[in-house]
């Protein structure tokens, strides 16, 4: 590579993520650092659930994004007996402690910020790492469990959730016979034939990891 097509290219890479960053998410209410290690937990059983099991059927958008909704608004809820069932986690495992949210805390469910500063129980993919994510590096090693990996392909944009060994992801497609859930490990995805989907610093159509704000 010349010196010109290295300075583009580093152009180019430094250039990606600038849009997904001009507005920075609002801080209000936030989880403390045991709360948030425990809402980690709860949001990677529940995305597991799903991959497990199939589709809860009170998880109505099936899409990158509604994944995410999904399961950031059910980690944030008491998880008792009647919760478990009606999400098929199975009593006979061990599971992460509860939250013990505050009532500030605990109405941070459903309360996304979208695009035009509304809030509401929506959000796109786009306005929820804009809005309602702080971001976090394009280095793969800065990544905790229930982060997110925000892909912008140009006329579409995806969210992957870094389990902590593997990344969970929603194709945007459902038929009868595929849900539309994958995991994928993350040398797989690295070394991914369509460099598009690579979470690389040197793909510019990765943007980068991104923390939801109410973490700590």
């Amino acid at each position: 590579m010349d010196r010109r097509t290295g300075i583009m290219a580093m152009a180019a890479v430094i250039a990606a993520p600038a849009w997904a960053l001009k507005r920075a998410a609002t801080e209000q209410v936030r989880l403390t650092p045991p709360q948030s290690r425990a809402f980690r937990a709860w949001m990677l059983r529940i995305v597991s659930a799903q991959m497990e099991g199939g589709p809860s059927p009170r998880w109505h958008h099936r899409d990158c994004a509604g994944l995410v909704r999904f399961a950031v608004n059910e980690a944030l809820v008491p998880h008792d007996a009647k919760w478990l069932r009606a999400n098929g986690i199975a009593t006979d495992r061990r599971l992460p402690p509860e939250l013990d949210l505050t009532p500030p805390q605990a109405a941070l469910r459903n309360r996304w910020v979208q695009s035009d500063g509304q809030v509401g129980h929506f959000v796109t993919a786009i306005a929820l790492v804009q809005n309602n994510s702080r971001f976090v590096s394009r280095e793969m090693g800065q990544a905790q469990p229930g982060d997110l990996l925000f892909f912008d392909q140009g006329d579409e944009q995806h969210l992957m959730v870094w389990m902590g060994g593997r990344i969970a992801y929603h194709t945007g497609t459902n038929t009868p016979t595929d849900n539309g859930l994958r995991t994928v490990g993350l040398q797989q995805l690295t070394t991914w034939k369509d460099t598009r989907w690579q979470p690389t610093v040197d793909n510019p159509n990765f943007a980068g990891i991104y923390r939801l704000s109410f973490l700590s």
